[in-house]
């Protein structure tokens, strides 16, 4: 009897433990960074720095209010280029970067948050294009233009394609239309977000041809308690139906 008392004291004491070593700071406060990517993330005023109140679209409404119900501080900064912001989130504890693909090669770089949204690759050519492909072998013929670091640039070059990347994917819009490239490697809804904002509208699906999740994508120095604590609240949201509700808002 003794024996059973002493276990159960034992159990409790471990169960106490682990409540406590999962308890938040609650001074604890994260960096997000995220770059203009409409229509998932976006500075208000249309240029490439800002912050707060200043950033809007699907994943930052759907990030605030992940954090808001997690009681999680943070500050949410835009800023250009993506090349950086990803890079800061990969090395300095307490940072998050949004929104990213989740690859295979980046799955052990990160903790994970999501998926917040779909991003569905595509080719777009202009509406009279008279390219069809099967494949994105078939592609290896054509200029293709596609986003600096993006892991849809980055998907062509493993695929053996050599992709031109700009700096912004509007270029890429603009640069279609222009006749200076001839397909247009980008994310939908994603690209035509973007080309409808330049006044370009009635692109052609050339070819569909894979889709990835778009996630929070937190430094590993980041505590496990928190990345569970936002996973847990974005379930929630998703089972509730509020991540539905915002998509259909933009889209």
């Amino acid at each position: 009897m003794l024996k059973q008392l002493l276990a159960a004291l034992a159990g409790t004491v471990m169960v106490l433990a682990g409540s406590a070593r999962a308890e938040i700071d609650p001074n604890y406060r994260m960096v997000l960074l995220t770059e203009n990517f409409p229509p998932y993330n976006m500075a208000i005023n249309g240029k490439n720095f800002a912050q707060e109140d200043n950033i809007d679209g699907i994943a930052v409404d759907i990030v605030r209010e992940m954090f808001k119900r997690a009681g999680i501080h943070y500050n949410m900064t835009l800023r250009f280029p993506w090349d950086r912001i990803y890079k800061l989130a990969l090395e300095k504890p307490g940072y998050g970067v949004f929104v990213t693909a989740r690859l295979p090669d980046r799955e052990a770089l990160f903790k994970w948050v999501g998926p917040i949204g779909p991003d569905d690759w595509v080719l777009l050519g202009k509406a009279d294009s008279p390219i069809t492909l099967n494949s994105l072998e078939d592609a290896k013929q054509y200029q293709v233009g596609a986003y600096k670091g993006d892991a849809i640039a980055q998907h062509l070059a493993e695929k053996g394609l050599k992709p031109i990347t700009v700096l912004r994917d509007t270029q890429n819009a603009k640069k279609l239309m222009a006749g200076q490239i001839d397909l247009w490697a980008t994310g939908d809804p994603a690209g035509r977000y973007l080309a409808k904002q330049e006044g370009i509208s009635g692109l052609k699906t050339i070819l569909r041809f894979d889709s990835a999740e778009l996630y929070l994508a937190l430094n590993k120095e980041v505590p496990d308690e928190v990345v569970q604590k936002l996973q847990g609240e974005l379930d929630k949201m998703r089972s509730e139906g509020f991540v539905d509700d915002i998509l259909n808002n933009y889209l």
